[in-house]
């Protein structure tokens, strides 16, 4: 493979413009697009004026020289277009969620299985993240000893009025702990080294939007493995005097040392720009700017597509994800009815 040819489907979420970016930075190709809604056709192609609007999306899945699909439809809507592209000799990105049921998680994985072709989840808050990156390579060196407990924060700012309809209908985005909580479930993974676990409480709520009771905009996991525990929140309670859409938190604690990922858009003591880390251990207190570091993700995955590898994100990590997301999402919903 001299150059990977692909295509965006689905553009109801704008974290596609991520997606694209980030195949381009690692020298891919977007050699087209389907979207069926004039307006978000229009806007994606003024950025990406190259790229043809394709009248439908078997064009597409029947062209062979399209090796990647990638999609931030209708979160209900992706597990089904990755299946049709997958059966297609098509790999797939997608924007998280990559499913809301855990029915559709099943189809995905035993479609996957069958075809041998690449699924994968843009979880930004990890992949698109250089505080994120820059903190996994410190625990991957040993710089805080053994990951005992992870806290995932994930403050959203709601936007109400820039919405479209299927962002408050259950649903189609497939409830708050599937949405945004699924980030923190793969994070949790990743740091804990864990293949699974167990979720111990899990809570969601409607506080602020009464007359959207679809909405979930507050969210809670507590889960554990053998070695390690985790906390997550999740809202769209973000203020709209912050200065950035939401202020995302990771704190790591490990047997030697601890981090602290102010990683996302801005650090509330004051200094400039997002993507700050901090890390304490025995030697004291260090502040490390990670806006400079290499976000590899792209580059694996276009390698993982030329060498049938791993390397930017193990399949099985893929699919965990997602699955704790959505039983968490259950236990919660299911508590919610009981009270």
């Amino acid at each position: 493979m001299t150059e990977l040819r692909f295509a965006a489907v689905g553009l109801n979420h704008n974290h596609i413009y991520g997606q694209v970016n980030c195949l381009i930075r690692a020298g891919a190709r977007l050699v087209g697009f389907h979207e069926p809604d004039d307006a978000l056709a229009a806007e994606f192609a003024g950025v990406y004026k190259d790229a043809p609007r394709i009248a439908t999306l078997q064009q597409i899945l029947e062209d062979d020289s399209i090796g990647l699909i990638t999609s931030a439809a209708v979160s209900a809507e992706r597990a089904e277009l990755a299946i049709r592209a997958m059966q297609h000799r098509k790999d797939v990105l997608v924007d998280k969620p990559g499913m809301t049921s855990l029915d559709q998680l099943a189809k995905v994985r035993r479609v996957q299985a069958e075809t041998g072709r690449i699924f994968s989840i843009l979880y930004s808050e990890h992949f698109e993240s250089p505080a994120t990156v820059k903190a996994g390579e410190l625990v991957a060196a040993g710089a805080i000893g053994a990951v005992v407990h992870l806290v995932g924060l994930g403050p959203h700012r709601l936007r109400r009025e820039t919405r479209p309809d299927w962002f408050f209908r259950r649903s189609d985005y497939g409830g708050i702990l599937v949405d945004i909580a699924s980030h923190q479930c793969e994070q949790f993974l990743f740091f804990t080294g864990a293949g699974d676990a167990t979720i111990l409480s899990a809570s969601i709520d409607n506080r602020s939007v009464p007359d959207k009771p679809e909405l979930q905009d507050t969210g809670n996991i507590h889960l554990s493995t053998a070695q390690a525990t985790g906390t997550i929140h999740v809202n769209w309670l973000t203020p709209d005097g912050m200065p950035t859409w939401g202020d995302g938190r990771l704190f790591i604690v490990g047997t030697t040392g601890t981090i602290e990922v102010r990683n996302k858009t801005v650090d509330l003591a004051g200094r400039e720009g997002g993507n700050h880390l901090f890390l304490a251990d025995r030697n004291g207190v260090e502040h490390i700017d990670c806006s400079g570091v290499e976000l590899p993700f792209g580059r694996q995955l276009l390698d993982d597509i030329r060498d049938r590898t791993e390397t930017a994100m193990p399949r099985e990590r893929c699919f965990k994800a997602m699955e704790l997301a959505l039983r968490a999402q259950a236990i919660a919903e299911q508590n919610r009815e009981k009270n």
